[in-house]
């Protein structure tokens, strides 16, 4: 008996019963943690979805369904993406003030805590681009060269080769992309508002988008200078056409006139 009571007063025993524990309290907090991490997320995701739906609700649906399955005053919004909500929310064009052929950008009514309730909820109707993150838009590293080439060649057709914007057909228009952020110009490119088609990273891959951005921020930044002088609204040959039809042959006819006026003037004297 006495044999018996040493070994349970043993102080090794005492250590590896200590240890044991600590495994054990360890091994659940890694079993456990990264659980309640992951629900903590899903909470955290469906309450916005939820505040997101009573935005919606108000704001929305009166055009867009109380689904976001369309109506005649509005298209459906499942499948549009995080993307689309963010670009159309934040950057005022929607809610639409009045329909017309074009949504225009004006000052926002949603802060952006609401804008990202909205989103999460019109993502949670299906599938479609996600907001991008700072790093997909960023113009640090971009070929601003490939960027003008691309741009030129799929979008300078609406928006002028400098980003100015034009006239389109039916009282639409391309806007112009002067103090445009690059997130705002990314998502336009993922999804395609108003008249512009969609770039998917299918169509056009996130290298060549970023590098879209870093040319429109070579050419209408607010440190870029313009080499030629009066830029003329940067709108191309027609005003540059225009304005030498008017002020160069109105000038040249100008000083016509004056030398006949001087020559007659000699000759009667």
């Amino acid at each position: 008996m006495k044999k018996l009571s040493a070994r349970r007063r043993h102080p090794l025993a005492a250590i590896v019963v200590l240890l044991l524990a600590l495994a054990a309290t360890g091994g659940l907090y890694a079993a456990f943690a990264p659980a309640d991490k992951a629900q903590a997320d899903d909470t955290a995701q469906s309450l916005a979805i939820d505040e997101g739906k009573k935005l919606y609700s108000v704001g929305c649906s009166s055009c867009h369904g109380t689904g976001g399955q369309g109506s005649s005053d509005g298209p459906s919004l499942v499948g549009v993406g995080a993307a689309a909500v963010d670009f159309q929310v934040s950057t005022g064009r929607m809610p639409l003030q009045q329909p017309g052929a074009q949504a225009p950008k004006k000052k926002a009514i949603y802060n952006q805590a609401q804008v990202d309730q909205l989103a999460a909820y019109i993502a949670s109707l299906g599938a479609g681009p996600n907001i991008p993150t700072e790093k997909q838009y960023s113009p640090d590293g971009a070929d601003i060269a490939k960027g003008g080439e691309l741009f030129r060649t799929n979008c300078a057709q609406c928006h002028n080769f400098t980003g100015e914007g034009g006239a389109l057909t039916n009282g639409k228009f391309a806007p112009s992309l002067e103090d445009v952020s690059p997130k705002h110009i990314y998502e336009a490119m993922q999804t395609g508002p108003q008249n512009m088609p969609s770039f998917p990273d299918t169509v056009m891959p996130e290298k060549n988008k970023k590098d879209i951005i870093a040319y429109l921020d070579a050419v209408n930044g607010e440190e870029t200078e313009s080499p030629g002088g009066l830029s003329l609204g940067g709108l191309g040959p027609v005003s540059e056409g225009l304005f030498g039809w008017i002020f160069g042959l109105g000038s040249l006819i100008a000083v016509a006139v004056w030398v006949a006026a001087r020559t007659a003037k000699a000759k009667k004297s």
